[in-house]
């Protein structure tokens, strides 16, 4: 492109730092609590950073599940800690934060309080880059003040290119978002690819562009690094003891690639140095098994697997775990079967709990509800039609949603009310349970019977008194 030069000028890189929230998904199972998290907090505020993804994905129902803690006072003690930096989140479009289309009047309640209780920036997407299921999402997020950003979701197939995923940035931002992410949710993009799509979208597209990747194959440093001078403006990165592996490229890696560049992104390296000392002695208790997820896995270049499918599958499987090479040889097959869908939550666990099934069932002989509603059309249009004769060995005469599927979901803010009124203090109580009803509602109960007791005021007037474990900076 010959007047790449004047496009993309020398520029200040941002950094969005995942650690809060996608470093320990996929390296943790999202396990981090709240009480070791806050020790950091304060110093990660003056670190520099342009914004910090801390909610959205699995942390709300690890929360509720996992760790009994309201997924809604995270967010808000979150707020308390960054005044300066941006709070970010990821949405999954319609589906929100589950694996299900919810309601328009769920979509847009939601967001609003997700705003008000503090968040700045949502990242949405769809699974299948179906942007019909994104029209109610931006269009909630941007009345309600927050920057919206797309993602298009990165993935390899027959009909996945560079044309096509420039036309899925040009229609989001069509659709009115702020910005674009290049989500490569599985780590296999290779930097000339990430080179050339980067330009490829910066010129059709006059936007900031974001770059998220994994990992997983070793890649992502060097894909950000052929990328960011062909017109990437933020990097998602995460402090090293929540880094590499299935997780993002590291902060302090990428700052130091950077520095003394014309994208140096300006922040100084001392001010993390501590915060990565106390993180990296916080989460030894948690028992990560870098042997499964910490390492270079290569041949995610042939499954294209994300880094949370593997440790789905060795729960699924079991005492039947040496079956996993199988199960990896039948996920290809199940996904070309489904038209080709973009791996990543929840078309990924579709995919990936229907393929453990083919190989200890036998091909089709279990097929999960999930899989059943995507071949009737709920989750959208898939990249490439699905086949009508193996559609019908499936689903028989189930009709075929055409349209988009939330256009037939009646309201549920009413009836949820009418479900929950008795356990809520808040309207964020009723969200709760709107998005995972049996989980939320375990919770609220045991709240009111005055069994979830958690108390961050200790852990909060400790980081004041410097008796975090958090070193001192220079």
């Amino acid at each position: 492109m010959e007047n790449q030069e004047t496009l993309v000028p020398p520029r200040k890189i941002l950094v969005c730092d995942t650690t809060l929230r996608d470093g320990h998904q996929s390296l943790m199972a999202t396990r981090l609590t709240m009480k070791d998290m806050i020790p950091m907090l304060e110093q990660m505020e003056e670190a520099g950073f342009y914004s910090v993804e801390c909610w959205g994905g699995a942390t709300f129902d690890s929360c509720l599940r996992f760790l009994n803690e309201d997924p809604w006072e995270r967010l808000r003690t979150f707020k308390r800690y960054f005044k300066k930096t941006k709070l970010q989140a990821l949405l999954r479009g319609q589906n929100l934060l589950g694996y299900r289309p919810y309601p328009d009047d769920v979509i847009t309640y939601f967001i609003e309080k997700a705003v008000d209780n503090g968040l700045d920036i949502i990242r949405v997407f769809d699974a299948l880059n179906d942007m019909r299921n994104l029209e109610t999402t931006v269009k909630a997020a941007k009345k309600a003040g927050a920057h919206v950003q797309g993602a298009v979701v990165y993935t390899i197939s027959p009909v996945h290119d560079i044309p096509a995923f420039v036309a899925i940035a040009q229609q989001m931002y069509d659709m009115g978002v702020d910005s674009i992410c290049l989500k490569d949710m599985a780590g296999i993009i290779s930097p000339y690819i990430a080179r050339d799509l980067t330009r490829a979208i910066r010129a059709a597209v006059p936007l900031p562009l974001q770059i998220h990747s994994h990992y997983t194959s070793g890649m992502a440093g060097a894909a950000y690094l052929m990328a960011i001078p062909e017109g990437i403006d933020i990097i998602d990165t995460a402090l090293s003891p929540l880094a590499m592996g299935t997780s993002q490229p590291a902060t302090e890696t990428m700052i130091a690639s950077l520095r003394g560049t014309p994208y140096d992104t300006g922040i100084d390296l001392s001010k993390l140095f501590p915060i990565s000392a106390y993180l990296r002695e916080a989460v030894k208790k948690y028992n990560i098994k870098y042997d499964v997820v910490g390492g270079v896995d290569a041949n995610v270049l042939s499954y294209q697997v994300p880094g949370g499918m593997l440790s789905n599958f060795a729960d699924q499987l079991g005492e039947n775990l040496h079956r996993l090479p199988e199960v990896l040889d039948e996920v290809p097959k199940v996904r070309a079967e489904l038209g080709y869908p973009p791996l990543v939550t929840p078309s990924s666990q579709m995919v990936g709990t229907q393929a453990v099934a083919n190989v200890l069932a036998g091909r089709y002989t279990m097929v999960t509800n999930e899989v059943r509603s995507y071949l009737a059309g709920h989750y959208g249009r898939t990249p490439v039609p699905i086949d009508p004769d193996f559609r019908t060995s499936i689903i028989k005469d189930t009709p075929v949603v055409e349209e988009r599927y939330a256009n037939l979901l009646p309201p549920g803010l009413a009836d949820g009310r009418k479900a929950i009124g008795h356990l809520m203090e808040t309207d964020e109580d009723l969200l709760s349970y709107l998005a995972f009803p049996e989980v939320a509602e375990k919770f609220l109960q045991q709240r009111m019977a005055g069994k979830i007791k958690v108390d961050l005021s200790i852990a909060e007037e400790n980081a004041k008194e410097g008796k975090s474990g958090v070193y001192p900076l220079p």
